[in-house]
């Protein structure tokens, strides 16, 4: 049992409804919760003494702050951590949310790009906030390569899928290289390419190159050593992540200072800084999961939380994952369901198609 836990077991009736309240009200209307409020909603009738004083005792226990001396008072981020995890009530997905998730199915083409570029739109439509869809790898079979020499320290392979698909991605190649030893180490992978996905493919290679030593140039196999893992896992990186519904976090009536760190969180979203933190999210196991404020450095600096979850292949392989950012006071109780339905949606229909 955590600390959390073991004081959420601790408050009695009385306090927990005090918090309880004071939370809900907070997240239903961003406005601090007044002990004269409470009065007129608890379960037993109290005075306004009283709830100040349960008030009192829940901000000495790290859950509630007053923001100003005369003021109610607002959650903690420990408080809202402790609410999710022990007391928030997750209702059913809404006809119309639902709605609106499905309608992106019917809106033609097969291309998943397309499809997972919809989702995310009616993602932070009926969430009002900002969508993030990470998309899955492209795992059909490799037709070709190509090493292009962009300089003597940037380069470009270009990835020509059976499907059609074309993928080019900057990387950094060892130093020294050269275009002989460029076609050399193109002609080794395109050699054992046919018929393999990109994850295939990487695992074939390493094999070959451990037994081919003395025969591949030395040029070429610190090309294809080192940067087969940039061209398979990071130089994917860069185009999986859509993000929508970014104007849902500028409202009109935001302070600038909450202005700047929202700006500073799409900054780094645009720069892709921190996607190795998304991709963890995906790959950590089944579930909507929350984090809140700075559990989660790609949000901390914003103040934002997350809800994520990872969707999967036919296979039951996390593949990528779809989520909301909004303020800390999202209505969590309305946004999980939508996130688990959207990101069990966007399995099936991944599944179907291939």
């Amino acid at each position: 049992m955590n600390d959390k836990t073991r004081i959420l077991n601790e408050l009695n009736d009385r306090s927990r409804e005090v918090f309880r309240r004071v939370v809900e009200g907070y997240l239903t209307n961003g406005e601090p919760v007044g002990s004269r409020t409470l009065t007129r909603s608890m379960s037993e009738k109290v005075s306004a003494a009283t709830i100040r004083n349960v008030m009192q005792d829940l901000e000495f226990l790290g859950l509630l702050d007053s923001p100003h001396v005369s003021a109610g008072r607002i959650p903690t981020q420990q408080g809202l951590r402790m609410f999710v995890d022990g007391l928030l009530e997750v209702g059913d997905l809404d006809n119309t949310d639902r709605e609106k998730i499905d309608a992106t199915i019917g809106n033609g083409g097969s291309d998943v790009g397309g499809m997972l570029d919809r989702i995310g739109s009616a993602l932070s439509g009926a969430t009002q906030g900002a969508s993030l869809v990470l998309a899955p790898k492209h795992e059909a079979p490799i037709k070709h390569i190509e090493f292009v020499s962009l300089g003597s320290d940037r380069a470009l392979v270009v990835l020509v899928f059976a499907d059609g698909h074309v993928e080019n991605r900057l990387f950094h190649p060892p130093p020294g290289q050269t275009p002989s030893s460029m076609r050399e180490a193109a002609n080794f992978v395109n050699a054992l390419a046919e018929g393999r996905t990109l994850s295939e493919l990487g695992q074939v290679i390493k094999t070959e190159i451990a037994k081919r030593r003395q025969e591949i140039d030395v040029l070429a196999r610190d090309l294809i050593d080192s940067g087969w893992a940039e061209w398979d896992d990071q130089g994917a990186r860069y185009e999986r992540l859509i993000v929508r519904g970014r104007a849902n976090l500028l409202g009109e009536d935001a302070a600038e200072e909450d202005l700047e760190r929202i700006r500073t969180l799409f900054d780094d979203l645009e720069r892709k800084r921190d996607i190795a933190e998304f991709l963890e999210l995906a790959e950590e196991g089944e579930g909507v999961r929350i984090f809140i404020g700075s559990e989660n450095k790609l949000f901390s600096l914003s103040g934002s939380s997350l809800v994520v979850s990872p969707y999967m292949n036919a296979d039951r392989k996390i593949i990528g994952a779809v989520g909301v950012i909004g303020p800390t006071r999202l209505n969590y109780g309305r946004i999980v369901p939508i996130v688990d339905y959207t990101a069990q949606l966007v399995g099936r229909m991944i599944a179907d198609r291939s």
